[in-house]
């Protein structure tokens, strides 16, 4: 029998089944669904980790493990063990080697988002993904001393703008942080989103977190406060750091910073490289990935289970079908032929609508959570092994087919026509 025959009465054969094969054509796409997404999920989450900073060579941090110095400096995660003395900054940049740095001093949260201390070289240097500079969506970097910049983040869930007034609290649990009351910062910018813990921040000079902290003894206020004139005009000079964010000027000379920092005479510091380290820190993370990977492979086995039961259960209501057919003189390779264009047909329908259920249901997430998923891109590629995946269910799913095709070819002209009783 010609193909094309083959086709349309392979394709009529199926229309004639169709609730069942729609029902059935929606089970493979939510597998095919699932298992794109669990895969997209475990790649953005891997590159949203490894991508937070590109472009710096050390983080220097008082003298601690350095996958609690990262945590902490970059990811907000956890709490310094030591804050780094001032001078010793000052002394860092002095260092023939470097070429810029970003101070980080934290500590102060806003409703539960991170306070970060800092200067002018954080929206010059730093760099996230493949060396992205920060863009501002409005406004500009702070001036005065009670200027804010805050992260896209933070706009979004207060929505706040240009001009808004707030003011900063000291800690980071929102229920017993304490509020510098009297101490009223502007909003004067907003940047665009960058998939990194600077969207859910608030950016303050380092004299600002000192001016407002004058006063204060062992994190609680005495009394004393600085009046918003006052602290513009003394603007007192921080004494203590939480981090240091360093580019060098040749790379190769790295290891040799690295380990001058570690014997720094002035108070021990350890510097780290962020991306060393954060491979490091992902592969204390293998379990996670190994679960998604798990995860995916119980979808593809349920989607071909699935599609072998389609194949499966009408078997026995197509016995007479397959009887005429073959009286007619179909031959058994034609058998085995109309089954897998069946499949194929299934197999390309339930790809087209799982592909579609997937970016659907990614985008009604990131519209109902948009906090946890803003790593997410709404129309994410499909990688090249996601499409290796499908071509491999659809082999798998070809393969599968020949079990129903030969339990037909099998079955006898005689027993296809004459009824059961």
């Amino acid at each position: 029998m010609a193909f094309s025959s083959l086709i349309r009465l392979a394709l009529k054969s199926a229309w004639s089944r169709k609730a069942t094969l729609i029902l059935s054509l929606f089970s493979v796409a939510v597998s095919i669904a699932l298992l794109i997404g669990v895969d997209q999920l475990r790649n953005h989450t891997k590159a949203h980790f490894m991508n937070s900073l590109s472009g710096t060579d050390l983080i220097v941090g008082a003298r601690s493990g350095p996958v609690n110095l990262l945590l902490y400096s970059l990811f907000h995660l956890g709490e310094a063990t030591h804050n780094i003395d001032y001078q010793s900054y000052l002394s860092l940049q002095k260092m023939p080697q470097i070429d810029w740095t970003i101070p980080l001093s934290l500590g102060d949260s806003h409703r539960g988002f991170q306070v970060l201390g800092t200067n002018q070289d954080l929206y010059r240097h730093y760099r996230y993904a493949d060396k992205q500079a920060l863009q501002f969506a409005a406004g500009k970097p702070f001036n005065d001393l009670y200027d804010v910049v805050i992260g896209s983040e933070v706009a979004r869930r207060f929505h706040y703008s240009l001009g808004h007034k707030l003011t900063l609290a000291h800690g980071m649990n929102p229920q017993h942080a304490i509020e510098h009351k009297g101490q009223i910062f502007t909003v004067v910018g907003i940047l665009e989103p960058t998939g990194t813990p600077i969207d859910d921040s608030l950016q303050v000079s380092l004299k600002a977190l000192e001016a407002i902290h004058v006063g204060w003894h062992n994190g609680a206020p005495s009394g004393l406060t600085l009046t918003p004139e006052l602290a513009r005009k003394l603007a007192p000079q921080p004494q203590t750091l939480t981090a240091v964010l360093v580019g060098l000027k040749n790379p190769i000379m790295t290891f040799k910073v690295q380990r001058k920092i570690n014997q720094f005479a002035d108070e021990p510091l350890s510097a780290i490289l962020p991306g060393a380290t954060l491979a490091k820190f992902w592969k204390t993370l293998g379990m996670f990935e190994k679960s998604l990977w798990a995860i995916g492979a119980l979808v593809l086995a349920a989607a071909l289970l699935n599609i072998l039961m389609v194949l499966l259960a009408p078997l026995n209501e197509r016995r007479r079908e397959i009887a005429i057919l073959r009286a007619l003189g179909c031959h058994a390779g034609d058998v085995f032929k109309l089954f897998a264009i069946e499949t194929a047909a299934l197999m390309l329908s339930a790809s087209a609508v799982g592909i579609a259920l997937f970016y659907g249901l990614l985008n009604l997430a990131k519209y109902s959570f948009p906090q946890v998923l803003q790593f997410m891109p709404s129309l994410p590629l499909l990688t090249t092994q996601e499409l290796a995946g499908l071509g491999l269910l659809g082999i798998l799913a070809l393969a599968l087919s020949l079990i129903p095709a030969y339990i037909a070819y099998k079955r006898s002209l005689h027993d296809g026509l004459t009824p059961k009783l």
